[in-house]
């Protein structure tokens, strides 16, 4: 490199070192810019109390409350079957389904009838005879007294010589003979008691006969005994049947029974809603039906619902509740009746409640007092998020008295007119600036 070059170069770097000397000394110092905090936006929701209606659901299966299996109390051969008796139909009260050839048990019915009306007549006849022997006899005791008299007379003439031993012996001898006389009717009258005693057995008898026959005649027809559905009918004309046989089976249709499985503890909060919260908290299902007689069961609301058509409700009774637990389901059986069940049914929309259909029953009861309900997914881990009144962040703890769905009952920790932080938020640090949005 030449010296011109060295001193060229020498130069240039000078004036850059100058260059940057300068510029620093011209920049000024960036603007200072306070930083703010960025609030979180959450939706709230203002804690009021208020009344809460408390259900307990559970599933089972729809039976009839009566069911008729008409059983053959008398054999016989089939004469006639009215023609609605085959499954699936419904049959009014009153109407005559089947009849069994009643000719024997007509005879047997006869039969009876007259040997009850032949003992009836023996009975009026020794009723009579009574009467005769009693007249004959007090006519038999008048001539006996006579005879006593005129044999006096003749043992007063004997002793004086004025009659012979002859004829007081022939007034003795008709004395004798008058007294049998009088003995015989006695004993006839005495034996009356026995003879009737003997008839009245006899006509208890044909009496009891009698009746079994009319029974068996009645028992040869069948009439619905309620408006009623055939549930199988497994008989024809002109087939013999025996007794003890089922000739068909019908389920009445005025009332049905829903039995189904309900958790024990949904059960005991629903019923402690009428009794003001003094049901007892045991494990014993005695106290269900020791308050079935006290408790307000008409202030629950019951509804029954077909599984398989949810649009569909009846509305229901509970009945009973059994005695006995399931220790491993914890559930109890409730028994629910629901009253027409066929009432404006209109398959398939609205079928009505038949034998074995699966439901769904809810009872539900009010709070007897205001009680604090709020999202169940707004309790994490027993804490809720509140809003205070700058907007910031306060985590409370709370106590879940129940969980109902999507909703959580709270009995402590938070008070009405605070406002309840619906999000999750992630983290949750007291203290954090929010935004809350509208209520939902």
């Amino acid at each position: 490199m030449t010296r011109k070059n060295k001193l060229t170069l020498a130069l240039a770097l000078i004036a850059g070192i100058a260059f940057v000397v300068i510029m620093v000394k011209l920049k000024q110092p960036p603007e200072r810019v306070e930083a703010q905090a960025t609030a979180t936006p959450v939706r709230i929701m203002e804690i009021t109390p208020r009344k809460f209606r408390t259900e307990a659901r559970g599933y089972g299966q729809v039976l009839p409350a009566r069911s008729w299996n008409a059983v053959a109390n008398v054999g016989g051969r089939v004469i006639w079957k009215h023609p609605e008796l085959e499954s699936g139909n419904l049959i009014p009260e009153g109407t005559r389904l089947l009849e069994i050839d009643p000719t024997r048990y007509e005879l047997a019915e006869a039969s009876a009838s007259a040997d009850l009306a032949g003992i009836e007549a023996e009975l009026r006849q020794l009723d009579q005879e009574e009467r005769n022997t009693g007249e004959l006899l007090k006519l038999e005791e008048r001539r006996l007294r006579l005879a006593r008299r005129e044999l006096d007379r003749a043992e007063t003439l004997v002793a004086r010589g004025a009659l012979s031993q002859t004829r007081y012996d022939e007034q003795q001898r008709a004395t004798l003979q008058q007294e049998q006389a009088v003995q015989t009717l006695r004993n006839q009258l005495n034996l009356v008691p026995v003879r009737r005693d003997t008839l009245q057995a006899r006509m208890a008898r044909a009496q009891s006969a009698l009746a079994s026959a009319r029974e068996d005649l009645d028992d040869t027809r069948f009439e619905a005994p309620w408006d009623l559905r055939v549930h199988q009918a497994n008989i024809d004309t002109g087939q013999h049947v025996s007794p003890g046989q089922t000739l068909f089976i019908a389920d009445d249709i005025t009332r049905a029974e829903a039995t189904v499985q309900l958790e024990v503890a949904e059960l005991r909060r629903v019923l402690s809603q009428l009794s003001g919260g003094s049901l007892p908290e045991t494990g014993s299902t005695n106290h269900f039906t020791d308050f079935h007689d006290q408790l307000p069961l008409s202030e629950l609301d019951i509804r029954v619902t077909p599984t398989n058509v949810p649009d569909a409700h009846w509305p229901g009774k509970l009945t009973r509740v059994t005695s006995s637990l399931d220790q491993a389901t914890r559930t109890v059986q409730a028994v629910i009746s629901v009253d027409e069940p066929y009432r404006n049914a209109n398959p398939p929309a609205r079928p009505p409640l038949v034998r074995n259909m699966f439901v769904q029953a809810s009872i539900t009861a009010q709070t007897p007092e205001p009680v604090i309900v709020i999202p169940a997914s707004a309790v994490h881990q027993g804490m809720v998020y509140l809003a205070d009144e700058d907007n910031r962040l306060q985590r409370q703890p709370v106590s879940v008295a129940w969980q109902q769905g999507e909703d959580a009952i709270i009995d402590d920790g938070l008070a009405p007119g605070g406002r309840l932080v619906l999000d999750d938020l992630v983290p949750a640090i007291d203290g954090t600036l929010l935004a809350p949005g509208d209520q939902p």
